[in-house]
């Protein structure tokens, strides 16, 4: 025991707690010398810029005189950056809610197939591509022409699904011919059809590759039989020319599908559509009456929506960063879905929960933490969205589908440029991005104390 207390005897007194070396050996002066450098880099390149456009964002368009509060002022006042800050209100409530609910969506769904991983994939596969790359790309999307935008192709393709597609818009009869104007974008013969007398429509102003490809040669009119009035609605124009007028030639084709009406006294008493030769067949009851082409044989086709115009154009771009940014949700929350414990959901569905109790009682409710990491990360994302707004729309739509980010690159590097306004967008930009940043920190301080 003597030796034992000489030897602790001889280790002299334990130094008190504030002169201790840390458990890796190092001084604090040295651990400041490996920090400097972190540190001379954030100052330079966040502290900095932060404190200049604070300081800036007082002074006027030169930066020599001091402006106050003006510059704040104007962003509330001036039409152009308040659309700016509207859109990025709608921007954040809009873009990271729908982002989020699909990843939901498919992170969920995906677990019950064969070929989830491969759904994942193909989501995911948009998070490899530039926001330069998915602005040309949505560009192209929602072109107006449904020949070239995929958009209006397929919106196209539908409404024509279920409503009758344009006939000939820009067909129209010569003076020549036996029509003339009806009003409202239709034509009337200019004289009554009779029993036995063929009717002859003729009409010029169609491209051939505007005609039906089903068209056929048209076939002239014989008389009716039984009091009806039998006619021939056709293209009077010979390619090459060679033609006659008001009479039916070799080459000149049928206009397939044209609404005939006979009118008497102002009613309509029949109607009939020309087939592919353009023949046509009215009742007895026609005889007498004049015929008319109503307007809806010439009204344009429809041509889609104009999505990059005022209306459309915030939410098409809202549409291109869901595109974007579902495959990252999705794949957070497929992680934090593998760490549910099936043992919660088995239990809950032997007492009797369907799937949609299910996910929404116990799988939502354990996801939250994961959900909310996902809405922070995209909510302060879409507050700095430039790429695709400053891409996608259109000179003509541009103030309309502004925001504050595209505002502030407009402001301080436009041909007005103005960096006193700039400076204090740049300076609202951050405190709209520090109470959300905030709410992430304490969220991830609870989280490590549970």
């Amino acid at each position: 025991m003597t030796s034992a207390a000489a030897a602790g005897g001889s280790a002299g007194p334990t130094p008190p707690a504030d002169k201790r070396k840390s458990v890796t050996g190092t001084r604090k002066a040295m651990a400041a010398g490996f920090l400097l450098p972190a540190l001379v880099l954030l100052g330079a390149l966040v502290v900095y810029p932060i404190g200049y456009s604070l300081y800036r964002s007082f002074f006027d368009q030169s930066g020599s005189g001091f402006a106050g509060l003006d510059n704040y002022r104007e962003i509330f006042t001036e039409d152009t950056i308040l659309t700016a800050v509207q859109n990025n209100a709608v921007w954040v409530v809009v873009a990271p809610t729908v982002a989020t609910a699909l990843g939901l969506i498919f992170a969920v769904l995906t677990e019950r197939v064969r070929w989830g991983t491969a759904f994942k994939l193909i989501v995911f596969m948009p998070m490899a591509i530039s926001m330069l790359a998915a602005g040309i790309i949505f560009r192209l999307v929602y072109e107006q022409d449904p020949e070239r935008g995929v958009a209006n192709a397929v919106w196209v393709g539908v409404h024509d699904t279920f409503a009758e597609s344009a006939g000939f818009p820009k067909a129209h009869p010569l003076p020549v011919h036996p029509l003339t104007a009806g009003g409202g974008g239709s034509f009337v013969t200019k004289t009554p059809v009779s029993a036995g007398t063929p009717a002859l429509i003729p009409l010029v102003g169609v491209a051939p590759a505007k005609m039906p490809d089903d068209a056929e040669p048209a076939k002239a009119p014989a008389a009716g039989g039984s009091g009806e009035i039998a006619g021939t609605a056709w293209l009077d124009f010979t390619k090459g020319g060679g033609g006659r007028p008001n009479a039916v030639d070799a080459k000149e084709l049928g206009l397939k599908g044209i609404k005939v009406e006979a009118v008497k006294d102002g009613e309509v008493v029949a109607s009939a559509r020309a087939g592919a030769d353009g023949s046509f067949t009215l009742p007895a009851s026609a005889d007498g009456a004049l015929l008319r082409l109503p307007a809806e044989n010439f009204r344009e086709p429809y041509n889609g929506v104009n999505w990059l115009g005022p209306s459309f154009v915030t939410p098409a771009i809202i549409g291109s960063y869901v595109w974007m940014w579902a495959g990252f949700a999705m794949v957070l929350i497929a992680a934090g879905l593998a760490s549910v414990p099936r043992e919660l959901m088995e239990a809950a569905r032997v007492d009797g929960a369907n799937e949609w109790q299910v996910f929404r009682r116990i799988t939502v409710p354990l996801l939250a933490p994961v959900l909310a990491v996902v809405m922070v990360t995209l909510m302060i994302n879409v507050l700095k969205i430039f790429d695709l707004v400053f891409i996608i729309a259109p000179g003509s739509s541009q103030d309309d589908a502004n925001v504050l980010a595209l505002q502030l690159y407009r402001s301080s590097f436009g041909t007005d440029a103005d960096l006193g306004v700039g400076s204090a967008i740049a300076v609202l930009l951050l405190l709209l991005v520090l109470p959300v940043m905030f709410f992430n920190i304490r969220r991830m301080r609870r989280e490590a104390r549970r």
